[in-house]
């Protein structure tokens, strides 16, 4: 059976203080992201919080990924969910690499189908 759409919860821990708190450059990373897996951006918006913190979403013909992030806590959670072809890994990593990730766990969830069901969840650390 053939899912609407990926969806990847991606949890990301022992990013770089500057880069989560940097609302240009994770908005850039997000776009690169986006474009590398091979998607249509349609709409931009992000927001920079005070004292620290950007959350933001790209909206993609293929529907979305977004982040909210916690740079005192060194973690951002980011959110990839893609419709047709499109592999949401792809921009997952992408953004886990830009954002120097020591630690990283992502969830698939295929959407459509029925009872959520999460998929198998895949654990990297960097050295």
């Amino acid at each position: 059976m053939e899912t609407m759409g990926r969806h990847v919860i991606a949890e990301l821990w022992q990013c770089d203080f500057d880069k989560l708190n940097d609302m240009d450059f994770i908005e850039q990373t997000f776009v690169d992201a986006a474009l590398k897996s091979g998607a249509e951006v349609r709409e931009v918006a992000f927001h920079k919080f005070a004292p620290q913190g950007v959350s933001g979403v790209v909206i993609i013909s293929e529907s979305h990924l977004t982040i909210h992030s916690f740079p005192e806590h060194g973690y951002a959670s980011i959110d990839v969910y893609t419709c047709g072809d499109l592999d949401p890994t792809v921009a997952a990593n992408y953004i886990a690499e830009a954002l120097n990730s020591g630690t990283r766990e992502f969830v698939e969830i295929p959407r459509g189908m029925g009872p959520v069901s999460a998929g198998q969840s895949k654990v990297s650390v960097n050295a």
